[in-house]
């Protein structure tokens, strides 16, 4: 409902490409995502060529680096078209953050290609076992959205010496070419289905130290404060603004539908009906509220990072539980509007059904766990986080 103006004319020229040639792309390829559970590769190739995958790249290396509000404007504004789509944008341009945290030199080779895509995943953690200028590294991680269309991983590996023994508390995030990654086809799901989500494997493939860095302290290599965001948190951004594009998209299919649409018994159609209408407005609050309660997390994220004291904990905490929020509070208005359009909410023909199963599928991300409350809850209360993953 409300209209904000971007922070940067860069996003406004993307939020402009969304509507001209993201849309129609979309609508052209709807049955394609469900069908294939993946992005086809012409799709890909129109998002990659709008640079929707290069929205936190460095200015140093010609991207971009858009606030984190303009990110979350056009991540929201894709996922409004199609979860699926918003998932992977949400990822990839996430991800291009890289640039900020590998050498100059390393990021620039990657994002000479424009359609430079990285799949990262730290939901598992694989070896990487130190060698002469760098590592071998072996695992196999769960979640690579948008792996088909990669160009590049990033995955989460814990140190391992060349006699076998673990490094103590020693991570890293290794960086190389998708050519070292076999994907395990085992993306059957009901919700954001067209992410092609898969599991995928490395087997003892070399990567330079100069390809790897330290998490999750990371120490960036570019001055934007995007850059200095702790990485947890960075990452959740760029997953939390899905869920409530998702329910933008489905307030916007319903507001349609209920110009035209009426329930048995009753002659007015979903619009013209009072209950109808104050269900509608308590959606569009909620959304409104959520939202501003998310961005304005952020705000305070991103000042308290030079603080590093507990304004910092405290705002990573509420940060954390904002990520819930948006999730818990997307889901509810998807679901609303779903009881509310009936049984036109069942068809696959529409629109809402896929919000629905988009939705859901987005809140279980561990980013939007509900364990955040008890985390910012303990922290509110004078206790230790009792949790590392803030």
């Amino acid at each position: 409902m409300w209209q904000d103006e971007p922070d940067d004319a860069e996003c406004a020229t993307i939020l402009t490409r969304i509507i001209d040639d993201i849309a129609p792309a979309i609508a052209e390829h709807r049955a394609d995502l469900e069908r294939e559970r993946r992005l086809p590769a012409r799709l890909f190739n129109v998002l990659a060529d709008a640079g929707l995958f290069r929205l936190w790249l460095p200015k140093a290396l010609g991207g971009p680096e858009l606030s984190p509000n303009d990110f979350m404007r056009v991540v929201e504004a894709v996922a409004a078209l199609d979860g699926s789509v918003g998932w992977v944008v949400g990822n990839g341009a996430g991800m291009s953050r890289i640039g900020g945290y590998v050498a100059h030199s390393v990021a620039e080779t990657w994002f000479a290609n424009p359609r430079a895509f990285v799949v990262s995943s730290t939901g598992a953690t694989g070896d990487a076992t130190t060698t002469d200028g760098g590592y071998r590294i072996a695992g196999r991680w769960p979640f690579g959205s948008g792996i088909h269309n990669a160009t590049h991983a990033a995955v989460l590996c814990r140190v391992v010496d060349r006699d076998g023994g673990t490094q103590q508390n020693a991570s890293l995030i290794c960086c190389f070419d998708i050519d070292k990654v076999e994907i395990i086809d085992n993306w059957h799901v009901s919700g954001l289905r067209g992410t092609g989500s898969c599991d995928f494997i490395v087997n003892d493939a070399y990567v330079p130290s100069a390809s790897c860095f330290a998490f999750p302290d990371i120490v960036p290599t570019q001055p934007g404060a995007v850059y200095g965001l702790p990485a947890l948190s960075a990452f959740s951004w760029t997953v939390a603004t899905v869920p409530l594009g998702i329910a933008r998209g489905a307030l916007d299919h319903f507001a349609a539908l209920a110009a035209t649409r009426s329930r048995s018994g009753n002659p007015l159609t979903l619009r013209d009906q009072e209950t109808v209408q104050a269900l509608f407005g308590r959606c569009e609050s909620d959304h409104a509220a959520t939202r501003a309660l998310l961005r304005h997390a952020m705000a305070e994220l991103v000042a308290a990072v030079p603080a590093a004291s507990d304004r910092l904990l405290r705002a990573r905490a509420m940060f954390r539980m904002s990520c819930a929020r948006a999730a818990e509070t997307a889901s509810s208005i998807v679901e609303r509007l779903a009881a509310a359009a009936g049984t036109a909410a069942l068809m696959e023909s529409g629109s809402l059904e896929r919000c629905l199963r988009d939705a859901h599928a987005a809140s279980r991300h561990i980013a939007m766990s509900q364990q955040s409350y008890v985390t910012g809850g303990r922290i509110a209360l004078g206790l230790d986080a009792g949790s590392g993953r803030l």
